[in-house]
């Protein structure tokens, strides 16, 4: 394999050739609030009329960028049903920093590719989709992540949502010329390696490999500029066999299965110990005690959040009984009654990236009042787990 860099009359160095066996790719690397890079990908797809053009985006992302009524068509139930309410979330979040990036910078995030897809359907020209669904990669970015770096990584999130420092003249202008949301993730890459290898070397070689596979001899694919490098060091390679591994979320293993098991089953068993060898007045004053050290702090959550008067009934009675079961939490119990109750409208969806920066708009959109409840409510039954099992265990022993 040859890389080597357009002619500098031609196009700038964020532009490669990567020339192999069968074909040659122009690897287009860019900003993704960047308007520099909207119109290079613009001026390189109209001038090479490649064979096809890839695109760092799969088919969710795509619909979010090319189809503004997209929130129409969302079933929130079925997000809550099928678990999918955290990945949203973040989500929102990272498409709230691009976005709120991308408004000082005057362009917003995604544009490029965007206009690389346009550009190719106005000239007839195939498009692939060459990137990992992204809530593969969620998914797999939270469970490599361990517990402690959850907070991390999720207090990191946060606080650049809220951070209002004013970008200068001269930080505007390097950030119109780098990948801003990669670089972000390659600065956490120290402290989180696991999740910096999920969200940005995974990728790398899915993008590789779905480059090498789409048909014909000549292609340009556009990526951030924060995959340029690493698409380039393993495209060389053959790594098709890993595409179905890393391209699906790993099952939960035996020893995990049995993990989650293994604190409802021995709440449970020390219960009914209490009960054979303290009476039943004893299994009774910790099975009240075990209910309410769930039911209080989760409806207390749901009460913070604004709840509906439904939804915070429905968290003091399921948090008790989810915390003994795997299967569903209690903040996905009360977040689908919160959606039955208080269904956010189309408006609400849409403007969900611009309120979730503001600290009030977590209650005023209803759509992020219902990841309040989620949080809330779910922070309330963990905390209930805790105090509740230290009781029951302190009981048993004593």
């Amino acid at each position: 394999m040859t890389t080597t860099s357009f002619p500098q009359q031609q196009y700038p160095d964020d532009v490669a050739v990567i020339t192999l066996a069968d074909k040659t790719i122009l690897l287009v690397g860019t900003a993704h609030i960047s308007q520099q890079s909207t119109d290079l990908v613009k001026k390189i797809i109209e001038q090479e009329c490649p064979d096809a053009v890839c695109i760092e985006l799969d088919d969710k992302r795509y619909a979010a960028l090319s189809k503004r009524a997209q929130w129409e068509n969302l079933d929130l139930k079925q997000v809550v049903r099928s678990k999918q309410l955290a990945t949203l979330m973040v989500n929102l979040i990272l498409a709230a920093y691009q976005k709120k990036l991308g408004g000082q910078l005057g362009v917003m995030p995604g544009a490029e590719l965007l206009t690389a897809a346009q550009t190719a359907e106005q000239l007839g020209i195939p498009m692939a989709l060459c990137d990992r669904d992204v809530r593969v990669t969620l998914r797999r970015a939270w469970r490599a992540t361990s517990l402690v770096k959850k907070g991390y990584l999720l207090a990191t999130l946060l606080t650049s949502l809220f951070d209002t420092t004013e970008l200068d003249e001269e930080r505007l202008t390097e950030m119109r010329r780098k990948d801003v949301l990669s670089e972000l993730i390659n600065e956490l890459g120290a402290a989180l390696p696991h999740t910096k290898a999920v969200l940005i070397d995974e990728r790398d070689v899915y993008m590789a490999e779905k480059i090498k596979q789409t048909a014909g001899r000549r292609l340009v694919a556009v990526v951030g500029a924060g995959h340029m490098e690493g698409i380039k060091r393993v495209i060389e390679q053959d790594n098709s066999d890993q595409l179905e591994a890393i391209g699906s979320i790993p099952p939960i293993g035996k020893t995990g299965k049995i993990l989650e098991w293994a604190i409802p089953a021995l709440i449970v068993l020390s219960l009914l110990l209490i009960g054979l060898r303290q009476g039943a007045d004893e299994f009774a004053a910790n099975a009240v005690y075990w209910i309410l050290a769930h039911g209080i702090p989760s409806a207390l959550g749901a009460l913070i959040a604004l709840a509906h008067p439904a939804t915070i009934v429905s968290a003091f009675a399921a948090a008790p009984v989810t915390s003994l079961s795997p299967l569903i939490g209690a903040g996905y119990v009360c977040a689908f009654v919160q959606v039955m109750t208080c269904p956010p409208i189309v408006r609400e969806f849409e403007a969900a990236s611009q309120d979730i920066s503001a600290f009030t708009g977590w209650w005023r959109n209803k759509l992020l009042r219902i990841f309040l409840v989620f949080l809330l409510t779910t922070f309330g039954s963990s905390l209930g787990t805790w105090i509740g099992g230290y009781r029951i265990f302190n009981t048993l022993i004593n």
